[in-house]
């Protein structure tokens, strides 16, 4: 059965964090505020349940979910930390940047076909990060059905996951619809993949050597 909790009031926050993270243990999927949209999530190391996300989303392997940490040592967990993504990670975590890296030979993800990579991000939000402290990385992807715009707000995300969630926790509408920006570490030049909540000219601050992608 979904359920929907009201996140400011206290009470019925904790109730949702606890109901959360039972589902994450379970397998099903939750959605939570950020502070770019809402994003759908599910059990980063759970291949069956990020399958299920991808379905509820209408997305195919071929797009595979970003994964959301709760401190900036989730990254160093996760993938091989390059110079540039420390940089990085240091400026504008949390916040709205994701880093794509080369997760670690000792770490079994099935996201889908990523060749390798993982993008991770840190989000600067109070009720995110307490459910990611309680369960690790989760595997999220904007709370929208493929197509269709990233949700501001709870009752919108609900509007087109239904009962293919099982939580959601309503954190009130998120600050703005830009999402993160992504910039990929993996190879020898850092490249900016998709510019959003951070511009190019702040990224360069931090690594002037950024490209951008044709």
């Amino acid at each position: 059965m979904t359920r929907r909790f009201d996140c400011s009031d206290a009470s019925e926050r904790a109730a949702g964090l606890r109901e959360a993270v039972a589902a994450v243990r379970r397998g099903e999927l939750v959605v939570l505020p950020t502070d770019t949209v809402y994003g759908v999530g599910a059990d980063a190391f759970a291949p069956e349940a990020v399958a299920r996300l991808l379905r509820a989303k209408g997305r195919g392997r071929n797009m595979p979910s970003p994964v959301l940490v709760g401190s900036p040592e989730g990254l160093d967990e996760l993938v091989e930390v390059t110079e540039r993504a420390r940089k990085l990670v240091t400026a504008f975590w949390p916040g709205g940047l994701t880093v794509v890296a080369r997760h670690r030979a000792s770490v079994e993800l099935d996201l889908g076909e990523t060749g390798g990579t993982v993008a991770i991000r840190m989000p600067a939000h109070p009720v995110a990060l307490e459910l990611l402290a309680a369960t690790g990385p989760l595997a999220v992807s904007s709370a929208n059905l493929t197509g269709h715009d990233s949700p501001q707000d709870c009752a919108a995300a609900e509007g087109m996951l239904g009962d293919s969630v099982a939580v959601y926790l309503d954190g009130g509408p998120t600050a703005a619809a830009v999402p993160s920006s992504i910039v990929d570490v993996s190879g020898e030049l850092p490249v900016l993949l998709r510019a959003g909540a951070i511009s190019a000219e702040r990224l360069r601050e931090v690594v002037p050597d950024l490209r951008e992608r044709s």
